[in-house]
């Protein structure tokens, strides 16, 4: 009797569901992105592997066909203006990465201080980001004017001589251009470090402060160690953009004077836009790809990036 009241008071258990969604639904619904990724990223990344193999010039089609690893010998051995338009370009990298760091750090500190008027301090920093590179040049361009921008003034102080344009000066054009890439690139580094500066806890800086440390010990302690990853990261992809760098040089100096300030994607635009050799161009874009995948590689290796903070 006992046995079979025990019996009659187990629980039954309910039996799992079969889930009504099939397994292959998540696929489906990723699926149309991922055809849009396929055909706007992949094809025209294997079109330039392909056509790098290619001799294909539109206006010599009598010359067409495989061509091998011609064009990167011609690259290497025969082309002059491949070694002084890379070397540019680490240089345009180099220096706009860096100044653009360490301003837009001192911009995201300052606005992240409380004060008043501090919303419109901060959407005045951030509008620059908002504005293109084309017409970016086109403002400075007016900026730089010899005859309406900051040559007059200046010559009208003394300083310089009137006609004088730093655009079409050698000794000038590339802090000129400087200066235009960094008012519009310094808010880039100012959002990312702002956006990451919020999340720092108040009580280390209480707890540095009750401690005797000073804001330059509290700088390097605390808030550069939380800004690592941001910064790393900040400092690839504006790397990647800066190398990448065409609307802006193009339309406000269009890679003179005398090829002063021609970067290495600029060479590629001229020589498949102007030149017509897209065979030669897509050989120097595959060159380029490689170089950015090999130095992003050797970046993210050395500073360790996602790792111990410590």
């Amino acid at each position: 009797m006992a046995q079979a009241t025990a019996v009659a008071t187990t629980p039954k258990v309910p039996k799992k569901r079969r889930s009504a969604t099939p397994r292959t639904l998540p696929y489906l619904l990723i699926a149309p992105a991922g055809l849009l990724m396929l055909g706007f990223i992949a094809y025209p990344v294997i079109s330039v592997f392909y056509y790098s193999l290619q001799n294909y010039n539109v206006t010599k089609p009598w010359r067409n066909g495989f061509a091998g690893f011609d064009n990167f010998t011609r690259i290497f051995t025969e082309d002059e203006q491949f070694w002084p338009t890379l070397g540019f370009s680490a240089q345009w990298v180099v220096t706009q990465v860096s100044l653009q760091l360490v301003l837009g750090l001192a911009l995201a500190l300052i606005v992240n201080q409380s004060f008043i008027g501090r919303g419109i301090s901060r959407a005045m920093v951030f509008s620059p980001w908002a504005v293109s590179g084309v017409l970016t040049s086109t403002i400075w361009i007016l900026l730089y004017n010899s005859s309406t921008g900051f040559s007059r003034y200046l010559a009208d102080a003394g300083i310089g001589e009137y006609g004088t344009s730093v655009l079409s000066d050698t000794g000038t054009v590339f802090w000129a251009a400087t200066v235009t890439e960094l008012w519009r690139g310094v808010p880039f580094f100012a959002i990312l470090i702002l956006a990451d500066l919020q999340s720092v806890s108040k009580e280390l800086y209480e707890a540095a402060s009750v401690d005797g440390a000073g804001r330059m010990r509290q700088f390097f302690h605390i808030t550069l160690p939380h800004l690592r990853d941001a910064i790393i990261l900040s400092t690839l992809l504006r790397a990647v953009w800066e190398f990448n760098n065409v609307d802006l040089l193009y339309t406000l100096t269009g890679g003179g004077p005398a090829g002063e300030t021609t970067t290495l994607p600029l060479y590629v635009a001229n020589t498949g836009i102007e030149g017509h050799d897209f065979g030669y161009a897509s050989a120097l874009t595959t060159v380029a790809f490689v170089i950015l995948l090999f130095c992003s590689i050797v970046y993210l290796r050395l500073s360790k990036f996602g790792g111990d903070r410590t």
